[in-house]
């Protein structure tokens, strides 16, 4: 029996434990909180954890970051802004065991990688892992540069206090189209933070009850869910923001009942601020200010 390389050993296995720990944690995950969890799990040995003399990264994560793309290709994994997220297709795929989903995977991207030429043209060749891959290659470092940007603005947000992510919130919704009428000034807010309105006047349903929480390192639990619900009234919906993630229990809470919630969490919120950014004031912009910058990139 041939042997197996050292690094398709390393992919198959930190990618399958990558997969495993993304489906018991709710099916998303920031790649850094990822690489922490598969530290934990995977027996890593002092090969795999060298640093690349020519990058300065740790073997065992170029390594897996290289080989994701097999599996993005594959409809195994969703990668976004530097969150990980498995697909039910790939939930499906780990009854097949590390390397068997490892080749899989491959030839899932080989297969799109010979699809690239137009009919009638010749084919590509299929590439080795240890070879060079353009295409792969162009993927990675987009990705990289997309997650430093995430990243970056992760830590500038995890650098406000309460009070700061309060009114960031605020002033999302403003941007969306929303009148607030009131935030809430230091101290008890009664489990409101903010209230908005759909009119001016706020004569019109719905009102928006808006908690507040700035807990970048935490996930936010079903009881926080459930005492904020309880204190809706009729013609009220909820909005829940965190700057941190929920729990699968804090999730099903929120869809559970026969009241109206919306949860985002900080990659969402994140998301939203750049999608309204334009329409803000220039103040509201001053307090996360963004910088936008364009790269080449393709429609695959």
């Amino acid at each position: 029996m041939k042997t197996k390389a050292p690094s398709y050993l390393t992919s198959a296995k930190t990618m399958y434990a990558a997969l495993t720990i993304l489906k018991k944690n709710g099916g998303s995950m920031p790649i850094r909180v990822l690489m922490r969890e598969i530290e934990k799990t995977v027996d890593l040995t002092d090969w795999e954890k060298e640093i690349l003399e020519n990058t300065g990264n740790i073997r065992w994560q170029s390594n897996m970051h290289f080989t994701s793309v097999d599996y993005v290709r594959a409809g195994f994994l969703i990668k976004k802004k530097g969150t990980w997220t498995i697909t039910p297709e790939g939930e499906e795929a780990l009854k097949l065991g590390p390397e068997k989903l490892r080749d899989l995977a491959w030839e899932r991207y080989n297969a799109w990688y010979r699809s690239k030429e137009p009919a009638g043209q010749e084919k590509p060749e299929v590439r080795t892992e240890e070879e060079n891959d353009p295409a792969k290659e162009t993927m990675i470092e987009l990705e990289t540069l997309e997650e430093r940007a995430a990243n970056g603005i992760r830590e500038y947000l995890k650098s406000k206090n309460p009070y700061e992510f309060q009114d960031l919130v605020a002033a999302l919704l403003k941007a969306m189209g929303y009148y607030i009428q009131s935030v809430a000034p230091r101290g008890k807010d009664g489990g409101i933070d903010i209230v908005a309105y759909v009119d001016p006047l706020g004569a019109q349903t719905p009102r928006i009850k808006v908690q507040v929480k700035h807990k970048p390192d935490t996930a936010t639990g079903a009881a926080d869910v459930r005492a904020l619900l309880g204190i809706l009234k009729a013609g009220d919906i909820a909005l829940f923001v965190t700057s941190g993630s929920y729990s699968a229990d804090a999730k099903h809470a929120a869809s559970g009942g026969d009241k109206f919630i919306r949860l985002i969490d900080g990659d969402e919120f994140i998301d939203m601020w750049q999608e309204y950014y334009d329409k803000m004031s220039d103040d509201d912009k001053n307090m996360l200010p963004l910088k936008r910058i364009s790269f080449l990139g393709n429609n695959e």
